[in-house]
């Protein structure tokens, strides 16, 4: 799959060439209430948390937010006296940003990706790889289409998103959550706890 910065993707690893009607990203159905999703959106995480996590600065994650580059899914500003509240694949998506800021990809192609990834599932982006030669981002859901398009020339650096996905999950775990029915503080917490927690309960 090929992400480029005018919004459009190509199916493979490498780009496409063919009538515009070839580049539509087509979605996996998903459905409404996905296994693991709504409990994971239990869960926020304020601006200090999301960017201990991420690594960046508070003013990268106002400036992200205020431009629409990563929003917060939970709950957005709504003025002066209200908390943001990021989502657990909010702060993965940070971090990915962050990492192709550092390496030198396109801001427009960093936007369209962010696109891209937002659409898909949980388990879609663990199995995940996005290379990049720094003008396209290229997804690969496979070892074998990493190598072909590191044999190809294309491919620069990666990011292993399953791999942020852990570093994330690591560092939410030392950090605070809130959840978003009752406010309640949650230290040294995270998605996949609180869902194993809900199983347990109804088991």
């Amino acid at each position: 799959m090929r992400i480029s910065g005018d919004g459009t993707a190509a199916g493979g690893p490498y780009p496409q060439h063919g009538s515009a009607a070839d580049h539509t990203i087509r979605q996996p159905v998903q459905p409404a209430a996905a296994d693991g999703v709504a409990a994971a959106n239990d869960i926020g995480y304020r601006g200090p948390t999301a960017c201990a996590a991420a690594g960046i600065t508070y003013r990268q994650l106002d400036y992200w937010a205020r431009t629409g580059l990563v929003e917060p899914s939970v709950r957005p500003a709504y003025g002066s006296g209200t908390q943001r509240l990021y989502s657990f694949r909010d702060v993965v998506l940070l971090k990915i940003v962050k990492r192709f800021l550092d390496t030198g990809v396109a801001l427009q192609n960093i936007r369209t990706t962010v696109q891209h990834l937002r659409a898909r599932g949980f388990q879609d982006l663990e199995r995940m790889t996005l290379m990049s030669d720094g003008a396209t981002v290229y997804e690969c859901s496979s070892p074998a289409e990493v190598v072909a398009l590191l044999q190809g020339g294309q491919g620069v650096f990666g990011i292993a998103v399953g791999v942020v996905w852990r570093d994330v999950d690591a560092a939410l775990s030392q950090l605070h959550g809130e959840r978003v029915d009752t406010g309640e503080t949650l230290v040294g917490n995270n998605p996949t706890d609180e869902l194993a927690r809900r199983r347990n309960r109804a088991g």
